[in-house]
């Protein structure tokens, strides 16, 4: 498919960093802070948790809104502007401008992800975390955020004709309904839970569709999971832990230090303020020292 599709390759690059770069700002106040360098990313995707099911999201999500962003903005040889309104009232407007291609890049993603055997619970839910992002039941979390924006023409602006676009909401507002899904995520199901140190079959509350072969995987919108997640406090296989982490005294530090306390430290820091904007054209700005506390998780 990327030789297929030119401009598919650099539009991944471009994906995989801006879904990274949302993880790690949706979790910035939480104990696990989408660390995923090295070997936590990796024992991380072989686990069902919570947070393996933001990625799979945040991931689909990431791919389907940088294709559609690519196709009007011309950078895709094989699809273009969105060219089908679908709007009711058109009244004295005009279709027109280049709206992103949202079509065509969940029709895209969902070829490219690919349906694995639908035997393996594993499988079905990650599949089933990857519609989240792009179109789980038919009102997925990008679909969702399509706004219709136009362009005012006519005298003096009277906007007596208007061109009208669909495109897509910032990015960061996907990144905010995973991060609820993600809150209210749904367990479905584990034969072993090694974080938790536990063992077992976990059976599936009344009114839970059953899968194949008798697999609890539910009909809904919400991302679902296997496993119940570690506490991420301590170092270990899935996050460096909570150990030298900054926090905010009144916010998370006694959630993110997991009880162990907090230290304190004092320091000076020098920013620009008082800024003025000077004709033409600058920003003068002076520079302020205040002192401020620091606080960081014990060990």
């Amino acid at each position: 498919m990327c030789r297929r599709d030119p401009g598919v390759a650099e539009t991944l690059v471009e994906a995989v960093s801006m879904s990274a770069l949302e993880c790690q700002y949706q979790f910035r106040f939480e104990r696990w802070n989408c660390t995923l360098e090295g070997r936590y990313r990796a024992s991380l995707l072989k686990r069902g948790f919570k947070e393996t099911a933001f990625l799979y999201a945040i991931s689909s999500a990431g791919l389907t809104h940088a294709l559609a962003k690519a196709c009007s903005a011309g950078r895709m040889e094989r699809c273009t502007c969105d060219e089908a309104p679908d709007l009711e009232n058109r009244e004295a407007w005009q279709w027109g401008g280049c709206g992103d291609n949202l079509k065509y890049s969940s029709k895209f993603v969902k070829e490219f992800l690919g349906r694995r055997s639908s035997k393996d619970l594993r499988a079905r839910v990650d599949f089933h975390n990857n519609l989240v992002g792009v179109k789980a039941s038919g009102e997925g979390v990008i679909k969702a955020g399509v706004e219709t924006t136009c362009k005012c023409h006519g005298v003096s602006g009277s906007c007596t004709v208007r061109t009208c676009w669909r495109q897509l909401a910032p990015f960061h507002e996907v990144g905010k309904r995973l991060k609820h899904k993600y809150e209210t995520a749904l367990k479905v199901g584990s034969t072993t839970n090694e974080a938790a140190g536990e063992a077992g079959a976990i059976s599936p509350p009344r009114g839970r569709a059953t899968g194949t072969g008798g697999d609890p995987l539910p009909r809904t919108p919400e991302l679902v999971h296997l496993d119940d997640s570690p506490s991420f406090c301590l170092a270990g296989r899935f996050s460096p832990g909570t150990a030298g982490r900054r926090c905010h005294r009144e916010k998370n530090c006694e959630s993110i230090c997991c009880g162990r306390g907090h230290n304190t430290q004092s320091r000076v820091v020098t920013r620009p303020c008082q800024c003025q904007v000077r004709w033409c054209c600058y920003v003068e700005c002076r520079q302020c020292t205040q002192r401020e506390e620091v606080y960081t998780c014990k060990g």
